[in-house]
């Protein structure tokens, strides 16, 4: 019996530790992405730019907008100098973590000039902490009103 009760131990304080560790980690994420929406809000360039990985991507909602951080970094930085920037505000957002804990991923619904978006990231923990190395901007549309989005895409 006592076998039986030091392995379920074991395994409950390896679930809590990593529990533990995710929770440290979600609370640096969500504070990382936080950072970050402010950042373009208040349009700050340097602060934006310096949450991101140095191979990040940014895909944008126009087909052609597939930026590398500095393609997208030149596009920004007139809006950010003109103080035109943009404002997402997010909720609902969820977090997924590789098995060793340095890459995580997430989903967010934004509040945008758009009306709703989804975004869509992927975050890597380098020896500074975490960095954001990809993110995807997505406008919503209901089903229902795709045949009439795909005609005003063919004009």
């Amino acid at each position: 019996m006592q076998a039986k009760y030091s392995g379920f131990i074991f395994s409950l304080f390896s679930v809590l530790w990593c529990l533990g560790q995710n929770s440290s980690s979600l609370s640096d994420l969500n504070f990382l992405i936080d950072a970050w929406h402010k950042d373009a809000t208040l349009a700050n360039l340097d602060g934006y730019f310096d949450k991101t990985s140095k191979d990040f991507i940014f895909l944008g909602t126009a087909p052609g907008e597939k930026w590398t951080k500095e393609e997208f970094k030149v596009y920004c930085k007139p809006y950010f100098d003109k103080k035109q920037t943009w404002r997402f505000t997010p909720s609902q957002r969820t977090w997924h973590f590789s098995p060793n804990q340095k890459v995580a991923w997430f989903d967010e619904s934004l509040e945008t000039w758009m009306l709703d978006c989804r975004g869509s990231g992927v975050c890597v923990k380098i020896k500074k902490g975490w960095k954001l190395s990809y993110y995807n901007l997505t406008v919503l549309i209901e089903n229902e009103k795709i045949k009439p989005f795909i005609e005003l895409r063919k004009n």
